[in-house]
């Protein structure tokens, strides 16, 4: 082939991967597909491109041909411009270089990763008389170039400058773009959040996602205006951090101390040579960091920790938008601030009128001991008078002891609304939809009057399941008895965190606001002398007991809505460990609890049958018996039980234990009385 075909082999060549790569726009495909197209269409043994560091003093390999040109990216290889390399020389006199003979070329620069190059080709790469980068085109013949081949092949790296500054250009304005949707993002979306436990870290979420960032974190002065500390990091690294309680003096030792102390932003380019750069073993691969401050009205809240992996990775689109950004989440902190301080003067008032209520309630409820015990201690006295001296009337006997157990019989109810029939060693998570239809069940709520409806992330409430039963059903009687059709029983998470908030709702007769400012006090009632009126105060006790509140709102003719706020229970993953029971007969419902049980003995070796055909009882280890089952008599079933001898081995489950009614029940046989388990560490104790 003559010199003047092969030169327009190489012009065609050189015309088809410039027309290739003249409309790729993604830098990582654009570079790649360069050094793939040059040894595709030219036939060579390797060829890379280098683009100049930030600070001009480097090229650095981006794109390399097959399996060496990987391996000497990984390696971070990179060239000195101006140096001893063929790369560097190019750069530096912003002309191409040939050596027809690697091995006699003073500035070639000796690779390993390339054993088999004899010839090479450095093509500087120009932009507006700037050099950029270069081109290493390299053959394992010797003399394979000559200065034609420069001229032919510098036209496709001309191209290749012109389509690196395009995607350049192309990529900075994508990042100004997905900068600005990120900022109107975190304004949009941070702004509506007022709590911040779930403020801070969904922010520094939507920063490392939104801007492909290393890490970011969220610093807060401390009361005494001494210490930022860290509130909300991204990841793993910023978790940990959060529980060690990390913070920083405020101050110039570290770029977040000197921010908050400024009141000013602070840029690292390369924290290596930041001075103030406060060096973190959990972010071992920061190489730029900003921190912006959190102003609002003049005064410094804190700070924002941006970093990233890179060298110089901040521009100055970067810094305006995210001090844009900051500006926003300023604002944000400052208005769930706000909202922290109404909820805890709002939480202080509602706690002083509950103590209030419970002192009310237990003075007046001594108070009315005492009369009632009064009467009965003057009535023996008498009687034993009477009794000495022979002289007792019959019909005034039977009056006073009339008397006597109609205020005995008082007694023991108060003593039971306020204080209870038994109390568990300590509150338990418990699943909320079983005690709700345990209380439902003890007071002839209806089925189809009854709706519940309980989010899985609030299936357990933290409480003693015999009181919380109790004061439940206490409001849905209430409810009942005001003549509602329909219950409607409502739990989601509250806002307050670890909280669930339950809101039991009726359309029955509701209450003026006159009876609604007496509803709390002990003994009022407005259904006559058979009601104690002590229902809504012992379910208020009970309710502030577990650390929890209650509220009600009320329209006469309209219903009436009771809400309970109380600590959110969580049970672990632990698994269940079967006792020497193989075989369970479960008598019970399709209900939550018998569901929940089923799925937790899956995985064990115990076999679980569940029914409520009393007619055919198979054969059972161990049979346990929910105490309020909606679709059979429980009397039924235990009578059952007794007849085929079984009782020895049945065990009564409830939510609510009573101590009357654990009595009758181990009179007639049974094996135990026991509360519900709600978790797999309280299943094995039931099964050992």
């Amino acid at each position: 082939m003559s010199d003047t075909q092969r030169y327009a082999k190489l012009l065609k060549a050189s015309a088809r991967a410039a027309k290739n790569i003249i409309t790729i726009l993604d830098p990582y495909e654009l570079l790649q597909r360069t050094v793939d197209i040059i040894c595709d269409e030219f036939g060579f043994y390797y060829a890379g491109v280098f683009l100049l560091d930030e600070a001009k003093q480097s090229a650095v390999l981006k794109a390399g041909r097959g399996e060496a040109g990987k391996a000497m990216i990984n390696a971070g290889h990179k060239l000195a411009v101006g140096g001893n390399s063929m790369i560097g020389a190019s750069i530096a006199q912003k002309q191409g270089r040939i050596a027809l003979d690697v091995g006699e070329e003073a500035v070639f620069f000796e690779n390993p990763y390339l054993p088999k190059t004899r010839s090479e080709m450095a093509l500087p790469l120009i932009v507006s008389d700037q050099a950029i980068g270069a081109l290493t085109v390299q053959s394992v013949e010797e003399a394979a170039f000559n200065e034609a081949d420069i001229d032919a092949l510098q036209t496709m790296a001309d191209q290749l400058a012109i389509a690196i500054q395009n995607s350049n250009l192309h990529r900075q304005a994508e990042r100004r773009s997905r900068l600005l949707k990120a900022a109107n993002r975190v304004g949009k979306e941070v702004t509506s959040i007022l709590d911040l436990d779930q403020l801070l870290p969904q922010t520094v979420n939507i920063i490392c996602e939104s801007y492909g960032l290393y890490y970011a974190g969220i610093f807060l002065v401390d009361a005494a205006n001494e210490y930022a500390v860290l509130r909300a990091g991204y990841g793993k690294a910023g978790k940990a951090m959060v529980d060690e309680g990390h913070k920083l003096k405020v101050g110039t030792e570290s770029m977040i101390g000197a921010c908050v102390a400024m009141g000013e932003a602070r840029i690292a380019l390369d924290v290596g040579e930041e001075r103030v750069h406060f060096k973190n073993p959990h972010l071992p691969h920061t190489r730029s960091e900003m921190a912006l401050p959190l102003a609002y009205a003049g005064k410094v809240l804190g700070a924002v920790t941006i970093q990233s992996s890179e060298e110089r990775a901040f521009s100055q689109d970067d810094i305006t938008t995210l001090l844009t950004m900051a500006e926003h989440l300023a604002v944000a902190i400052h208005n769930a601030r706000l909202l922290e301080q109404l909820k805890e003067a709002h939480s202080e008032i509602l706690r002083n009128k509950v103590f209030e209520a419970l002192t009310t309630a237990s003075t007046e409820a001594i108070h009315w001991i005492g009369n009632k015990t009064l009467p009965i201690s003057l009535t023996v006295s008498r009687l034993r008078e009477e009794a000495a001296s022979g002289q007792v009337d019959i019909e005034s006997l039977k009056e006073d002891l009339e008397m006597i157990s109609e205020s005995a019989t008082q007694i023991i109810q108060v003593k039971e609304q306020l204080i209870g029939a038994v109390r568990e060693m300590k509150p338990r998570p418990v699943l909320l939809s079983d005690v709700l239809q345990t209380a439902a069940h003890q007071r002839h709520i209806p089925q189809d009057a009854f709706h519940v409806s309980v989010d899985p992330a609030t299936a357990y409430v933290i409480a003693d399941s015999t009181q919380v039963t109790r004061a439940l059903g206490n409001i849905l009687q209430n409810a009942y008895e005001a003549g509602a059709k329909s219950i409607n029983v409502e739990a989601h998470p509250s806002i307050e965190r670890g909280m669930l908030e339950i809101i039991i709702s009726d359309n029955g007769s509701g209450m003026s606001r006159e009876v609604m400012e007496k509803v709390w006090s002990p003994f009022y009632t407005t259904r006559g002398v058979s009601h104690h009126g002590l229902g809504l105060p012992a379910a208020m006790h009970v309710v502030s007991q577990a650390q929890g509140r209650i509220d009600m709102s009320s329209s006469e003719g309209k219903g009436t809505i009771v809400t309970l706020f109380m600590p959110r229970g969580q049970v672990g993953s632990e698994s269940v460990q079967a006792g020497s029971a193989k075989n369970i007969l479960l008598i019970d419902d399709n209900d939550d609890w018998a569901n929940f049980f089923t799925e937790m003995l899956k995985g064990t070796k115990v076999k679980l049958t569940q029914t409520t055909d009393l007619a055919k009882l198979p054969a059972a280890d161990l049979i346990l018996v929910d105490e309020n089952i909606a679709s059979i008599s429980l009397n039924d079933a235990l009578s059952a039980l007794s007849k085929s001898g079984l009782t020895s081995k049945t065990v009564v489950l409830t939510s609510a234990i009573n101590p009357e009614r654990v009595t009758q029940f181990m009179r007639d046989g049974i094996k135990d009385v026991m509360v519900k388990p709600y978790s797999g560490s309280e299943i094995t104790e039931l099964l050992k």
